[in-house]
């Protein structure tokens, strides 16, 4: 969203990024993993490559996600282990519409044999999370992390996998939400900033004193994620700078009504962001690729969300895209979208 910073880290903060989640994810040297995702990023260079590695494990290289191939694997039952981003579950879901239902049922079985499926690096839409479910009997385990810490939170491997959630504090991380007057937020429910504490935190901004004494107050490291507690587990409501949308004296999550647009039959993807607005100080909009050979126009859209959420959540405007700008984790670019939309 904003120019790149160098994040410097150590021995120690990365051997503290990767010694949690082998404790946390139960890592062995019998593990064997696909690695497909981009290795400047913290999902594919520490999560699966560094992790896997330091195991034990196996690590199969590909220069990128190659989908018949890695699914042959799948089939094969190579892999036991097996994470990626949100969207190459529904690329994944959208091949298997593809394939006749035999090739779907080994490729499906060899997924219903692994240990673990993880989703990260964006937000898991809940539709999505009981789409796999049913698909492969994998209760995803979605993951909440950035390049400064590695992974601060995670849904437990054993215990209640929740949809919509990234879980608790992993081993040898403090976890706390903070108002905007930097007191920690003790109750349910209560929107506040994600701050992290613990070995796992990087140490500084390269040549950037001012953006780190900015990233940090009384130890915690700010992430500028937003979330809540919602019965001892966090929900990721956004990034304060693209996902909260302030419209009317309301703080609204984009990842909350982009997870009931999705439940629309028409909608194959959707992205919210908040447009400059005179009277409300942000509005909010819906940019919407559609499933083939479906039509949405926005006084449909408004009126299917009547019921469904609360007014002021209600886009005022519709966009339909023939695709939303990703970045290459599959992330999508909402700044890019801001620019289309003023």
């Amino acid at each position: 969203t904003n120019k790149p910073k160098g994040v410097v880290s150590t021995h120690k903060t990365i051997a503290a990024q990767i010694t949690t989640l082998l404790d946390a994810w139960q890592w062995s040297e019998n593990d064997a993993i696909p690695l497909f995702l981009p290795v400047h990023h913290i999902h594919g260079i520490i999560n699966i490559l560094s992790c896997g590695l330091w195991g034990g494990a196996t690590v199969d290289l590909f220069g990128k996600f190659d989908m018949p191939e890695i699914c042959a694997k799948v089939a094969a039952k190579r892999y036991n282990v097996f994470m990626a981003v949100p969207t190459i579950y529904v690329k994944l879901l959208q091949f298997f519409d593809t394939l006749t239902k035999d090739e779907v049922e080994k490729i499906t079985a060899g997924f219903r044999a692994m240990r673990l499926n993880i989703s990260g690096s964006a937000a898991c839409p809940v539709k999505l999370f009981e789409q796999w479910q049913a698909l492969t009997d994998q209760v995803l385990l979605e993951r909440y992390g950035m390049t400064e810490i590695g992974m601060g939170l995670s849904n437990p491997y054993v215990g209640e996998r929740r949809a919509g959630h990234v879980g608790q504090a992993l081993p040898g991380v403090d976890a706390q939400l903070f108002d905007e007057a930097h007191t920690p937020i003790l109750e349910e429910n209560i929107p506040g900033e994600i701050r992290i504490k613990g070995d796992n935190v990087f140490l500084e901004y390269w040549n950037n004193e001012t953006a780190t004494k900015e990233s940090f107050i009384d130890g915690w490291f700010c992430t500028g994620d937003v979330a809540v507690l919602d019965k001892g587990y966090f929900r990721i409501m956004g990034r304060s700078s693209v996902d909260i949308i302030k419209s009317g004296g309301y703080k609204l999550s984009a990842l909350e009504i982009e997870g009931t647009l999705l439940t629309h039959d028409d909608i194959a993807e959707v992205a919210v962001i908040g447009v400059e607005d005179e009277t409300w100080g942000e509005s909010v909009s819906a940019f919407v690729v559609l499933k083939p050979n479906k039509t949405l126009t926005y006084v449909d859209l408004k009126g299917w969300c009547d019921g469904k959420m609360s007014g002021y959540k209600i886009p005022k405007a519709l966009h339909v895209v023939d695709s939303l700008p990703r970045n290459a984790m599959g992330k999508v670019t909402k700044p890019a979208l801001k620019a289309l939309a003023s």
